[in-house]
């Protein structure tokens, strides 16, 4: 139905209005993704929807490239080099520091585990209201 209404001459949509459209659902798509990926915890769930957001990935730039090949999109205008480096300088600074702070952890409770004055839990098996 929505095909015929196009092929036969009845404007849905503008072509640019429609390709914008799915352009823009595309980056919603592989925002979407990208929030699953980072939020699943099975391997093979995460390797799926990183997978998935790659592809995704890959047709908004094909259909970002054809429009703008086409005149219907225009790109923003270029940053300045002197910014794009101050961004990747502190999202690195920001990756270092959680770097830091997960190997402190992990060296925190390894240290813990092998603390001799901490109690082990003891089953109560004799107590009524132990489950």
């Amino acid at each position: 139905m929505y095909t015929q209404s196009l092929s036969s001459g009845g404007n849905f949509m503008q072509e640019q209005d429609l390709l914008k459209s799915i352009l823009a659902d595309l980056r919603r798509t592989s925002r979407e993704y990208t929030t699953a990926t980072t939020e699943s915890s099975c391997p093979t769930t995460r390797r799926m929807f990183n997978e998935l957001t790659n592809d995704t990935l890959r047709l908004q730039g094909e259909l970002f490239n054809l429009m703008q090949q086409n005149n219907m999109y225009s790109a923003s205008s270029k940053a300045l080099r002197q910014d794009v480096d101050k961004q990747i300088q502190s999202a690195q600074q920001t990756q270092q520091k959680c770097q830091q702070f997960i190997q402190e952890k992990n060296t925190q409770n390894s240290s813990y585990s092998q603390a001799p004055n901490v109690p082990q839990h003891q089953p109560n098996y004799g107590n009524p209201y132990y489950m």
